[in-house]
């Protein structure tokens, strides 16, 4: 409900409760009068006097008591409230906007959204020894089922329909061109890898390497294969998190990790969620603003380059890899967005859209059913081209 309409019913409650009291003290005192003129002289005049004010007193009073319980229920409208929760996940941020119009626990439901949060994870951080993933990345027997669970199952069966959708240009298995290149866990490089390095650690690069059982298993096809979800995961973590909240009764809020969005239904001012695409250019603020769009019940993710990057002998290197020449992308594009029903298809998008260029990225998004896009291109003077899907709906902040 909006607050115009709260405002009308308190307005209704306060101007009507005291008509029906009036009201009713008049049709009180008719019937008094009536009864006492009877039982004096019988007389029928004040009788048929006073029977048609009572009918009129009596109409008002209905009416008015109507208008009361009308006014009364709208009374109990609760005013839409908005809360705001946020914590640390997947080594980033987390930051959710949950509306409500009855009284909530948020303190409890903050703590389910932790409790889901942790076990994504225990499943899927490369930083945790214990993992699931770490497990599976230190397996060298071939062709052996490694068991994993619901979660990482989903993951990795939508990682490798992306895998197959981009042709390879998203792919999970890229991290030894990541840390050959100074953007993995080993530190940043002061030299470019050689011709021959990058070879080599291409050599332990394919998805095409990991068969992945919608069952619940995993198998290496190549002992030095291993998984990195980071460009995925925190979209899955989204769509998790997404339908916890729905799932508790909620069907208005927002939920971000990371920069990765999913927005359901509409703001405690009953307009669209709205949301910003950073302005893509080295050093500038977060809070800068390129583009924004309207999402309902839609999730966004967006990539870029102009934040992780190395210098070398004076070049600038993207830390976003081409998984299929071992080398940093460079086809001019800083920044791609993807609007897409959820949060885990968009971010996996999203990378690849970096990794494809322009023509091609925006070739793949118009033949993705209920999936839009922006790259934004920046040339050679410094200026920002945007290259955007049919469907996709932008505006200037």
């Amino acid at each position: 409900m909006s607050l115009d309409l709260i405002d009308a019913g308190s307005e209704n409650l306060n101007i009507v409760w005291p008509l029906y009291i009036r009201a009713d003290r008049l049709l009180f005192g008719a019937d008094l009068r009536y009864m006492a003129a009877d039982r004096k002289n019988g007389a029928t005049t004040m009788f048929n006097t006073i029977k048609p004010l009572a009918r009129r007193l009596a109409f008002i009073g209905i009416f008015a008591l109507c208008s009361v319980f009308i006014g009364a229920f709208s009374a109990r409208i609760v005013i839409a409230k908005e809360h705001l929760l946020s914590g640390r996940t997947m080594g980033t941020t987390y930051h959710i906007k949950i509306i409500t119009a009855s009284a909530t626990d948020i303190a409890a439901v903050q703590g389910r959204i932790d409790r889901r949060l942790e076990q994504l994870n225990q499943s899927m951080s490369t930083f945790r020894g214990d993992s699931e993933i770490s497990r599976f990345n230190r397996l060298k027997i071939l062709d052996q089922p490694f068991t994993i669970s619901t979660d990482f199952t989903k993951v990795m069966l939508a990682a490798n329909s992306i895998n197959r959708l981009t042709a390879g240009a998203w792919d999970g298995s890229v991290n030894p061109l990541v840390n050959l290149w100074g953007f993995g866990r080993y530190g940043a490089i002061d030299q470019v890898p050689t011709k021959a390095a990058i070879a080599d650690a291409l050599q332990k690069v394919g998805f095409k390497y990991i068969e992945v059982s919608p069952k619940g298993y995993l198998k290496k096809h190549h002992a030095q294969v291993t998984v990195d979800l980071a460009s995925i995961a925190k979209g899955y973590g989204v769509d998790v998190v997404a339908r916890l909240i729905q799932s508790l009764g909620y069907g208005n809020y927002l939920v971000e990790i990371g920069g990765e969005v999913f927005a359901a239904g509409r703001r405690a001012d009953g307009a669209p969620w709205k949301v910003g695409i950073n302005l893509p250019r080295k050093g500038v603020a977060a809070t800068a603003v390129y583009k924004a769009l309207d999402l309902e019940n839609l999730a966004m993710a967006t990539s870029g380059n102009y934040r992780n990057y190395v210098e070398i002998q004076g070049r600038t290197y993207s830390h976003i890899i081409d998984p299929r020449t071992g080398y940093p992308v460079n086809n001019g594009v800083v920044s791609a967005s993807v609007v897409a029903p959820n949060c885990t298809l968009a971010d996996g998008l999203a990378t690849a859209l970096m990794v494809m260029g322009a023509p091609d990225g925006v070739a793949l998004l118009d033949r993705i059913e209920k999936v839009e896009g922006l790259l934004v291109v920046r040339r050679p003077d410094g200026t920002l081209e945007d290259h955007g899907s049919a469907g996709m709906n932008i505006q200037k902040p």
